[in-house]
């Protein structure tokens, strides 16, 4: 009997091991902490946009070696046979004197046999113009690709200090909760004391469900932010993290190190000056069809009756042979000119871009600058509002305690302050956000 319970014993204490072991491995391991260098580094592996226009950049600098060779030599190894039905009779051509005669008059014998290594090389303006084109298509999609990097950290940076702000303000909804819940409990004291009216407790009441639902919309917002968030960054948007964000937000540079960066590294004017380039490059490129292309072609082997380096009669089969050739255009029906109008046309546009950007750039830099300054001057009064509403609300219930104010006294205090919390919030992002433009326009995020 011992034994029995000795045995029932020892096997629940193993069950209960084996189920503290499964618990353990199935809790959920520390959350990782993201700041927002972190984020957008993520973001820059899972957008697909970002990944289109990164493999567009590396195609567009492929392209410019593909040009760039093009102007070197390409040599090939060339192979063949050649059987043509004999005629019947005999000529006088080949290595050796008199064959027998090949019934098409193009071929040279009834066997011939080809191996040579053959060298070409056609030069002109046209293919130096091709390599310059080249460069400047691999300028524009590299700015393309600084755009849209630009343009996918602008959104990861608005992703996060929303997050981030709707995590605080389920802070304050919470905070404001809890004063809500602490008043009803003061009002419900106060009518069992017989020192407030009923309709004291039904206020409090009202204010306290209203905090309840204000609660459980900030939840909302708070899970559906971090889900947008999550999308860009993690495998399963559904995993647990946390966000880093400094509580005091980093100083704004001056306007003279604004317009600086902004001149240098703004990749729109980058990509504009660029494809300027690159439609005066095409003006060129048409143009050169005017002037003739230099062939060159030089041809070491064999082309003889016999696949062998002598023939018969001990006749030499291996040598060489070279050729040079200028092809003058005369005569298109003006297709070349006209050609050359529509790459003037094209060139005149993006000159036009090229001005507009310049003129935008100016207008964003400036639009920019004064958000960001705005937002920061307004840090410090948002401070000073919450402090002065919390310490209204603090007195406003001494008051109330004390039978000196009443209960919508109270419940405007509390709702001033969540109000002041909640603006304060929205001050910081929105000057987070403005500055984090404005390092985008520059070039410096």
């Amino acid at each position: 009997m011992i034994e029995q319970v000795t045995a029932r014993t020892a096997h629940s204490l193993l069950l209960l091991l084996t189920l503290a072991g499964a618990l353990h491995a199935q809790s959920p391991a520390t959350p990782p902490v993201i700041t927002l260098d972190e984020a957008i580094s993520l973001a820059r592996a899972n957008e697909p946009a970002f990944a289109n226009a990164a493999a567009a950049a590396r195609v567009a600098r492929l392209d410019k070696s593909i040009a760039a060779a093009a102007l070197l030599p390409s040599a090939t190894y060339h192979n063949q046979i050649l059987y043509t039905q004999p005629n019947g009779g005999t000529n006088q051509a080949g290595s050796t004197g008199s064959q027998s005669a090949p019934r098409f008059i193009a071929n040279n014998a009834v066997h011939e046999y080809a191996s040579q290594a053959v060298v070409s090389e056609t030069f002109g303006l046209r293919q130096l113009t091709a390599v310059s084109r080249a460069d400047a298509a691999a300028a524009v999609t590299a700015a393309e690709l600084e755009i849209a990097r630009r343009g996918l950290t602008a959104t990861v940076v608005g992703l996060f200090y929303g997050s981030v702000a709707a995590d605080r303000k389920l802070v304050v909804a919470e905070r404001a909760a809890d004063e809500a819940n602490g008043f009803t409990s003061l009002t419900d004291k106060r009518e069992d004391a017989r020192e407030a009216a009923h309709a004291d407790v039904v206020k409090a009441q009202l204010q306290q469900q209203q905090r309840q639902r204000d609660l459980a919309d900030a939840k909302l917002a708070a899970d559906k932010a971090r889900l947008e968030l999550a999308v860009l960054l993690l495998p399963d948007p559904r995993s647990p993290y946390t966000l880093s964000a400094p509580d005091t937000p980093p100083a704004l540079a001056t306007r003279d190190e604004v317009e600086a960066a902004a001149g240098k590294l703004n990749p729109e004017l980058r990509s504009a000056l660029a494809s300027l380039r690159g439609a005066s490059l095409d003006v060129r490129a048409a143009k050169a069809a005017y002037l003739p292309d230099l062939g060159l072609n030089f041809t070491y082997g064999i082309d003889a009756e016999q696949f062998a380096t002598k023939g018969q009669d001990g006749v030499r089969n291996l040598g060489y042979s070279a050729a040079a050739t200028i092809d003058i255009p005369v005569w298109d029906w003006l297709s070349t000119a006209h050609k050359v109008k529509q790459s003037e046309i094209l060139r005149d546009a993006a000159k036009v871009t090229v001005t507009a950007t310049q003129r935008r750039l100016i207008a964003e830099l400036d639009e920019s600058y004064a958000e960001a300054e705005a937002a920061r001057d307004q840090l410090a009064s948002l401070d000073l509002s919450v402090q002065t509403a919390g310490e209204s609300l603090r007195l406003t219930r001494l008051r109330y305690t004390d039978g000196e104010a009443t209960v919508l006294e109270v419940v405007d205090a509390q709702n001033s302050l969540t109000a002041a919390e909640l603006a304060r919030q929205d001050g910081r992002t929105r000057y987070q956000t403005a500055r984090a433009n404005l390092q985008l326009l520059t070039g410096t995020l």
